[in-house]
This record gives C-alpha cells, structure tokens and sequence, in this order.
C-alpha cells in the first residue's frame, strides 16, 4: 500500500487557540501566560531527515506478507532414508493473536438434544403451573358464591392470586424427591426360593394358574421348572396362533422344518454328550493297534549305532494320512507349543494349474489314524504358525494373497480374522507367515511374505486385520528410465524369511532370484545387506537358535549354505544331488541340521561329528512316486516329521549316533546348556575363517 512519509510540524497556533478559549471563557491571561505560550517552539528529533517537497510527495510501495518474522527458517531433521540432517523447507508461518473457546453445541447431538428435552420439561412444569392457579381460582369463586359471603370481588381476586403465587413458588422451589422403594417387613417376608406349591398338574393344554405356597421346605429348583414350564406353554400358544394364519401348503413345510431341527438338535445333543468319552475310547483302541509302534518310539535304540562311527539311522514310527486331503500336497509342517504331542499340517499344491482347495489339520501322536482338528478352505494353505503364548491360535497363507487366523477353541470351521482385497491381501501365493510380539497396544501380529515383493506387518485390532507395509523387495541393478524420467524397478520376490532371536527389528528374506536380503523392521527401502546365496529360488532359511550370528538356506539349485551374517560369503556348502525342500536345526544342539530333497531322501548333518557331508542319507519315501517337501524337529522328543506331495505325514526316530551328546571325561562334568552349543560352533566357525580369508 502507499504510503507517504512527512515531516512532523508543530504549529504555534495551539497557543493562540487556548489563549483564544481563555478569552470566551471570561478568564483574564496576564503577560507571564502569554510568555509561556510564545516559549513553544517547534521541537525536532535530531535524526529527523531534511526532505524536500518532491521527496514527500513520493510514494513509496510497502508490500504486506503473511510470513512470521519470528519463525525459525533453519530447522534441519534427520532423513533415515540417506542418512544425513536436511534443512526443512517448509516452515509453519502461524502465529495466533487470539484465541477463544467457545460453548456453542449442535442441536443434533446428544447433548443438544438431552438440553432442548430439559428445556422442554421446564416450560411444561409452567404449563401446569397456570392451570393449577386458573383451577384454584374457578373452586374460590364457586365457594364464594355458595357461602354468600358479601366481600368484593377485587378483594377476593387479590387473595387467591396471593395464594396461588405461594403454591407455584414452593412448587418451583422445592426439590423434585426420588420416590421411595418400599421397604419389605423382615418379620412377615419369605422370599420365593423358600416357597413351593402343592403338586401343579401339568397340563399342555390349558394355561396354569400358580398354585398356593406354602413356607415348608423347599427349593429354588422347582420354581425354576414351574418358570420353564409356563415359558414352554407360552411359545406352545404362539405357535398355535402362528399356524392359524397359515397355508396348508405352508403348514406342511413348517412341519418338515421343525422334524429336521429336532432331529439336529437330538443329534447334536447326543454326540456332544458322548464326545468326550469317544475320544477316550479311540485312544485306546489306538494305543492297542499300534503298541508295538508306541513301544518302538518310547524305549527302541539302534544298538547297531555302536559298530557305526560316524553314522547313524531314522527309524520310521507314525504315518499320518487322511482321506479329506487326498491329493494335496503337505506345503507347511508346525509342532505346537504347549503340547509337544500335537502338530499341524498344511495341505496345499504347488503346482500352477492344479490349484484347487486347501485343508487345515492337526494330528496328535496319541491318535496316528484321525486328525483332532480339521479345516477346510477354498484356496491352498501355502504356510502356517501357531502362537507361542496362545497355541490354539494358527495363522495361515493361502495362495490367493490372503491370510487367514484360526481359533482350535472355537468348533466352527470358519476363520475367526481373514484379510480381504479391501484390507490390502497380497496378490500373489503367501510363502511364509510368522508370529511376532505384540505390538505398543497388546495387540497381536504377525508378518507375511509373497511373491508380490511385499512383505507385511497384520495386527489384530478389535474384529479386524489391519496391514502395514513393511518393506517392499526391489532387485538391485534393475532400476530403467521410463518416460519423462519416471524410474521403473523389478520386484523381488519373497519366498522365505525368518526373525532373528535377539535383535528384534532384524530378518533375513530369500526371494526367487536366489539372493537374502538381511533387513530392518525400521527401513522400508533399504536393505542392510545382500548376500548372492543361490543360483535359484531361495526354498528355506533359518537362523540358529543358539549362535545369533550363523543362518542356513537352501535352494532348489541342490545346496544348502551355512553362514554368518558378517561375512558375504558362506562358511559351509553341501550338495545334496537334488532340489531341496526345506531345512531345519534341531533343537537340542548348534550342530545338528536337517535337510529333505525331491529325490525322497532325508539328510541329517553334525558339523561337529562330520564338516563334509551327512551322517545320516535314508530314503523316506519311493522315490518315483513323490517328494519330500518339508522337515521339522519335535521340540522335546527325539524324532522328526518329514512331509511329502501325495498328503502323507511320516514319523521318524533318530537314533543314538544322531543325538550324540558330549562324553564324560575322567574327573569333570559333562557340560551342558547354551554357552556350550555356542562355544561348539564358534569353534568350528574359527576354522573355517583361518582357512578362507574373511572378505
């Protein structure tokens, strides 16, 4: 806006017009006032500029911004993405001058409405208030004419006025008093429960008056079959009046439908009530078919592992198989948590054109010839997991992109949570799921991976999945210009990938392209390493559950690699002659491993026993029929389940050589526990490192 500076000029003429004033006002101003009048001067700063007329006649354009002159134009953040503090561009110009709260409310809202009611009722309580005054004055003019009292009307109308005010004021200002329960007379009280009646005949036909009661002994019991019983008779008349309106033909229907229900429910009722007992019987009868089964896998030991140095064998016990998945290929094995007994198995197919349904089942060692839970789904289960801290809780991946939560303590066969395309499915088969800690809230999650490069975070909240892009797999050196400069990358495809047990926020993914990314849980684009493992897909991998810097992978380029994740290049290689499946540490040593290949064979390692290759090579399965697909160790007992693509589930035992535990030397202690496993394949690592020099 323009704006003209000026000189600033004080004028004598103040003096004058007061003297001026003074004059009108009949006041006399004598010499010394006049003295004091001329003694004002024009008073100028001694900075003021000496501007010519031209000068102060210029405009000169001063423009009016928004920005706040105090806000900071020099903060800087931390950028996780490249790693350095960049300056922030844009900065917050708002700076409030006035602020007011204000108690305005919506007529629509509750509170609008709870206050426009009170309103309402007040301007009602008025209301009544009138009409009570106009009744007493109508009764005080009747009596008045009745009694022939000679006072004045205006006399007559002041006191009845009077009168009425009182009676709406102590109306108005007296508290509006809850009424008062009535108290019951302890001395003359009985309550229902000590009452009954004398032998009510039961008659379906009519209503039931209640009979007397008496206050002889009794029991609440039979006022509960009295209430059942005039319950039942009502819905018996409802019916009635129900059936009366009906069609003939609607009639017929409704009887049909009412003989199958009954029909259900008497079932139901009668299985429900000899479950339990079936169960038991079952066992039993099991326990007595495969006795000597049982005998083999409680006290059975190869004495010839004695004549073997380096060997040893797996000695088949269980096969676990069903007619629901026949065809179906067994794509997940998991041993539960808390019962070391009870397993699941996911049955899938993982061929392409041959997709159809998926099954759920769990098995228990007590019971080989019938699974204890099954459930059915539209799509192959590809993975699953069950929960450490709830282990009737099992996640699965199926191989549309979604994931689905079942609950072992709910009989339905429905899933409790499944994602759907609206709360971010993959859209590519699910390869792996895996449970994590509960999030801040106590909520439950777990994380997935697929084929769709994306690896997802899924948290249970209330009745619904809610997913989290965790990070999405980009193969490097595949960035190309697209046009006008957009950047187009390959995805990486998530096959595999596995938690590390100490350091949370670290996981290690294989992918289809062969390479494991070692990653973050707090980068979302960037991977903390890369290492070139294999030729082809990446089937398996695995950290070791005693020495937190040692994984292993397998492929289906026939190898499986032992690492460690400091170092880019693997400690170990074994080329087992044939695609594998899958692999497994055993639980109870940092040495021991487990690997099953497409060519029917099962291979146990001990690093500390043999570096170069198995000790145990044992066919499983006939080799031209199917393949082996998944291995997994019981937590406690010493024997393994081994999967394959015809559904069928195998038991095996290993034998001593297997489960070999340190020897006693004269005069020490056998050493055992973590710190042992762990200085047992550091050693071994050592070795390996004076011979290969670390890149």
């Amino acid at each position: 806006m323009p704006y003209k500076p000026q000189q600033r000029k004080l004028s004598t003429t103040t003096a004058k017009g007061s003297r001026k004033r003074d004059e009108d006002s009949g006041t006399d101003v004598g010499e010394g006032a006049d003295d004091w009048a001329q003694a004002k001067t024009t008073i100028r700063p001694p900075d003021q500029l000496d501007l010519t007329d031209a000068e102060l006649k210029e405009e000169i354009t001063r423009i009016l911004t928004a920005n706040n002159p105090h806000a900071p134009q020099n903060i800087v953040r931390y950028s996780f993405k490249e790693g350095t503090y960049k300056l922030i561009g844009f900065v917050n110009q708002l700076a409030v001058h006035y602020s007011h709260v204000g108690n305005l409310i919506p007529k629509d809202s509750d509170e609008g409405r709870r206050q426009h009611y009170q309103d309402e009722l007040a301007t009602g309580s008025q209301e009544s208030a009138r009409l009570v005054y106009s009744d007493t004055e109508n009764l005080e003019e009747e009596e008045e004419t009745k009694e022939g009292e000679t006072e004045p009307e205006s006399q007559t109308d002041i006191h009845t006025a009077e009168a009425s005010e009182k009676v709406i004021e102590e109306e108005l200002m007296t508290p509006k008093q809850p009424k008062e329960s009535k108290l019951t007379n302890q001395f003359n009280f009985s309550e229902r429960a000590s009452q009954t009646f004398n032998n009510p005949l039961r008659d379906r036909e009519c209503q039931m008056e209640p009979p007397p009661r008496t206050n002889f002994s009794a029991t609440a019991n039979q006022w509960e079959i009295y209430d059942a019983y005039i319950e039942e008779l009502e819905k018996q008349e409802k019916t009635k009046e129900k059936e009366k309106t009906k069609t003939p033909v609607a009639k017929k229907m409704g009887t049909m439908a009412m003989r199958k229900m009954t029909s259900m429910e008497s079932q139901s009722d009668d299985i429900t009530k000899v479950m339990q007992a079936a169960k038991i019987v079952e066992r039993m009868v099991n326990q007595n078919t495969y006795d000597d089964v049982a005998q083999d896998f409680k006290y059975y030991e190869d004495a010839a592992d004695e004549y073997r140095d380096q060997e040893g064998t797996l000695l088949p016990l269980w096969k676990f198989q069903t007619d629901k998945a026949k065809r179906l290929a067994v794509t997940a094995l998991c041993w539960n948590p808390k019962y070391k007994d009870l397993f699941a198995v996911g049955h899938g197919s993982y061929d392409f054109m041959k997709q159809s349904r998926g099954m759920l089942l769990l098995y228990s060692m007590k019971n080989p010839s019938f699974p204890e839970y099954a459930f059915s789904s539209e799509s192959g289960i590809m993975c699953l997991d069950m929960h450490m801290d709830h282990p009737y809780l099992v996640v699965v991946g199926h191989y549309d992109g979604n994931v689905a939560i079942y609950n072992l303590k709910k009989p339905h066969s429905q899933p409790v949570f499944r994602s759907s395309a609206k709360s971010g499915k993959h859209t590519d088969p699910v390869w792996q799921v895996k449970w994590q800690k509960d999030d801040m809230d106590n909520n439950l999650n777990f994380f997935s991976v697929s084929s769709d490069g994306r690896i997802v975070s899924w948290t249970l909240v209330k009745s619904e999945l809610v997913h989290t892009d965790v990070i999405k797999l980009k193969v490097e050196g595949s960035t190309l210009e697209g046009p006008e400069g957009l950047q187009l990358h390959t995805v990486g495809c998530g096959t595999a990938f596995d938690f590390h047990r100490e350091i949370d926020y670290m996981f290690l993914v294989g992918t289809e392209e062969g390479k494991i990314y070692k990653c973050s849980k707090s980068y979302s684009s960037q991977f903390l390493d890369t290492y070139d493992a294999h030729n082809m897909a990446v089937d398996a991998v695995s950290w070791n559950p005693y020495h937190s810097k040692v994984f292993i992978s397998c492929s289906s380029d026939w190898t499986v690699k032992i690492w460690d994740h400091t170092v880019k290049t693997p400690m170990f290689i074994y080329d087992l002659n044939s695609a594998v499946g899958d692999v497994a540490w055993a639980p109870y040593s940092s040495t021991v491993f487990a690997a099953v290949s497409t060519n029917g064979k099962t291979h146990v390692f001990d690093l500390s026993i043999n570096k170069y290759e198995a000790i145990c090579n044992q066919p499983v399965v006939a080799k031209k029929k199917n393949k082996i697909t998944h291995v997994r160790f019981n937590p406690v007992y010493p024997i393994i389940i081994v999967g394959d693509d015809r559904g069928h589930v195998t038991c095996l035992k290993l034998s001593p050589n297997l489960r070999k535990m340190p020897k006693e030397k004269k005069g020490q202690e056998v050493q055992k526990g973590p710190a042992v496993e762990i200085a047992k394949l550091d050693k071994l690592l050592n070795l390996v490192r004076e011979v290969k020099p670390r890149n």
